[in-house]
């Protein structure tokens, strides 16, 4: 009889155990998921794989695993990547559905496996199953908060759903609403920003990088308000001080806002080492960042970006970068050489690519025009302005640099803060820029747009934000138009 009594309690015991450790978060998990935050694949692999030896029933190294793969290919973006890796999908999603139900992770580690493929599948324009992954993933989280409402991570992968559906294009929305998804990017953005507030005093408190993470992409691709750029620096402190995703966020944010020697400070004094996943687009803002400084060390940079990039996008772009760094020095020959190249590698599957190729079979450009161009992007706005003193309109032949003049005074009177000088710039892109192919006068008037907004003249940004979207078949057509229309909804509110 007591035989007996002690293995009915072993079994209970037992099972309870067993259920608990299904979805264990434990101290060995944590560190691989921190590895992987910090881009040390190869670490975190081990850890996950000791844990599997250890723990064979803990449900939390699957989740782990989608982890490796989507930061494998996030920073690769190799097709070759996307294509192996892929399958991992069904066969994660299988063996989660077999874990314990009695805990809150298991609805959400399958929801972030969808949202994580999800999001890796719009990267390569498969965006059909892409929306196919996020509704599945909204209704299991939807499904977890009911179950679980104090569960924190419900509200990160929520956050992160709102702002991917209120970045898609305005003319996806109403098909989007008619299976029930709607997204609010300024209420996904914050919401993220209020669980980098709370989550340090909670059990979730490891989850803060990553929340990090996509508050600084969302607020840096998605809001673009400049003012934050301190704001997110200030998150991006906190985080690990070996993660070469810290340094790389740094860079990115810094060059996004203008900010070219903060961004090559942050870039080129990153962890480096064998214990790091290769990550070719450091090369590419570092090689920008030199560009727009005018440095003559550009190449190397831009030339390992194309060496050792394994994906799809900024191909065309980086050729016609290393085109204009030998441009700048008055090598036309190797000039000419890397427009071929614009011409005949990579894709325009971005505007920034179909950029690059209608520049490659343009007119030669202006050199002084190109560097205040450059000098701009870097954020040296008096260096730019003072490439372009003394110029006058009638001082360029073509049409294009008369406009590309004009709008490029207007960009930098409106950076130091000359909103006067600014609008009659971009007045005049707009005068003879309004009929052609080139973006400079519809982002003139979008830049208008803002400064009336920003000055609250709701009726004369409404106007110029119409004058930006009227204008059509122009470079960069689609993202104007997108932040055109963002600004007239803001002019109703």
């Amino acid at each position: 009889m007591q035989k007996k009594i002690i293995v009915v309690l072993l079994f209970v015991f037992g099972y309870n155990l067993n259920v608990q450790a299904d979805f264990d978060f434990n101290t060995n998990c944590m560190n691989a998921y921190q590895a992987i935050l910090q881009l040390k694949l190869n670490e975190a692999k081990l850890l996950i794989y000791q844990e599997k030896i250890q723990n064979p029933s803990n449900g939390i190294p699957i989740l782990l695993d989608n982890y490796v793969d989507y930061f494998t290919i996030l920073t690769s973006e190799s097709k070759a990547d996307y294509e192996k890796l892929k399958k991992n999908r069904s066969v994660r999603l299988d063996l989660l559905e077999e874990q314990s139900e009695n805990s809150p992770y298991y609805l959400f580690a399958q929801a972030e496996i969808n949202i994580q493929w999800a999001l890796l599948k719009g990267k390569f324009q498969d965006y059909f199953s892409a929306a196919l992954d996020i509704n599945r993933a909204d209704n299991l989280l939807k499904k977890n908060v009911s179950k679980y409402p104090n569960f924190l991570p419900n509200k990160k992968s929520l956050a992160l759903i709102s702002i991917v559906l209120g970045a898609v294009p305005s003319n996806l929305h109403s098909i989007l609403k008619t299976i029930g998804l709607e997204g609010n990017i300024n209420k996904g953005v914050k919401n993220l920003e209020h669980l980098i507030a709370v989550l340090p005093k909670t059990h979730y408190a490891f989850y803060r990088d990553e929340v990090i993470f996509f508050y600084t992409f969302a607020e840096t691709e998605a809001v673009k308000n400049k003012n934050n750029q301190a704001k997110i620096i200030d998150y991006l402190d906190d985080l690990n001080s070996s993660s070469l995703l810290k340094s790389y966020l740094k860079g990115y944010v810094s060059a996004k806002n203008f900010k070219n020697d903060d961004a090559l400070a942050y870039l080129l004094k990153r962890p480096d080492g064998k214990q790091y996943i290769n990550f070719p687009a450091i090369y590419y803002l570092v090689g920008n960042a030199k560009l727009n400084k005018l440095d003559t060390d550009a190449y190397p940079y831009l030339q390992k970006y194309i060496r050792e990039y394994e994906g799809l996008n900024f191909v065309k772009d980086t050729y016609l970068k290393i085109a204009y760094h030998y441009f700048l020095k008055g090598d036309m020959v190797n000039y000419q050489s890397y427009l071929k190249l614009v011409r005949s590698k990579g894709n325009i599957l971005i505007e920034k690519d179909k950029q690059a190729l209608k520049e490659a079979n343009d007119a030669t450009p202006n050199m002084d025009l190109l560097k205040a161009r450059f000098l701009f992007d870097g954020g040296y706005y008096s260096k730019a302005l003072l490439q372009l003193k003394d110029k006058k309109a009638d001082s360029f032949k073509l049409v294009r640099d008369k406009i590309d003049f004009y709008y490029r005074l207007g960009r930098i009177y409106d950076e130091i803060g000359k909103q006067n000088e600014a609008l009659a710039s971009y007045q005049k892109a707009i005068d003879i820029g309004k009929n052609t192919t080139y973006y400079y006068a519809a982002n003139a008037a979008l830049s208008m747009g803002f400064i009336y907004e920003s000055n609250n003249d709701t009726t004369k940004a409404r106007l110029f934000y119409n004058k930006a979207i009227d204008m059509k078949n122009h470079e960069y057509q689609n993202s104007i138009d997108s932040k055109a229309k963002e600004g007239l909804k803001r002019l109703i509110y």
